[in-house]
């Protein structure tokens, strides 16, 4: 078994498979057949069921569900009590058991506060879902998606910053990372990382909070 942590009222489920450093709290219940990475953190009165599979380092807030079907890459956050499905017109009276649609979080995804992904989709790589967003299609990559439904309206750096119109030469600069960013054919790439590098040390921890980088 590997060293992970779990409150006293959480329960594990003989069979589930949860890396090292991850920690599970209060009233967390993770369900047999379930495959979680490592550093990950499950918050209180969450629920992760038979064949989900989690990467590493993915944040899962209070409240939140994570349904067969689904798969989460790394670094992925999950606000609190957003809800993610896994069957498009579910009915009591219909058995669809096995017939779950899959639903994909790409690495470095953030999903808002009682947001809720319909099934069968995926979110790109450090796609961003406003809180409250109810979302029915694809993202792309570092796209910024809010209302009901859900439209994107923008495109997210890396470090959770809506990027501003770009310049001459189509590049858009990250206000805290300083990464430059191009779209090209409704495709948006970093110019200065690698989409599966991880962050260097020294931007890995923020300094400032959101309204002081919309204040400068």
């Amino acid at each position: 078994m590997s060293e992970y942590s779990a409150h006293p009222t959480a329960v594990i489920d003989e069979g589930a498979m949860i890396g090292a450093g991850s920690r599970i709290w209060h009233f967390a219940h993770i369900c047999a057949g379930a495959r979680i990475g490592e550093h990950c953190s499950f918050g209180q009165n969450t629920m992760v069921a038979d064949g989900v599979i989690i990467g590493s380092n993915v944040k899962v807030q209070n409240n939140v569900s994570i349904y067969t079907g689904t798969v989460v890459e790394d670094d992925v956050f999950l606000g609190p009590s957003c809800v993610l499905t896994n069957v498009t017109n579910p009915r009591s009276q219909v058995k669809r058991k096995g017939l779950y649609e899959e639903t994909v979080l790409k690495r470095g995804a953030t999903v808002g506060a009682n947001a809720t992904i319909v099934c069968g989709i995926t979110i790109g790589r450090y796609a961003f879902v406003a809180a409250g967003a109810v979302v029915s299609r694809d993202i792309p990559d570092y796209g910024f998606v809010m209302g009901v439904p859900g439209r994107v309206q923008g495109w997210m750096s890396r470090h959770g910053h809506r990027l501003a119109r770009p310049d001459a030469e189509g590049v858009m600069v990250c206000p805290e990372s300083g990464y430059r960013y191009r779209e090209s054919d409704g495709v948006l790439r970093c110019l200065d990382l690698d989409e599966e590098a991880s962050l260097p040390p020294e931007l890995s921890q923020g300094e400032k909070n959101y309204d002081e980088f919309k204040e400068s």
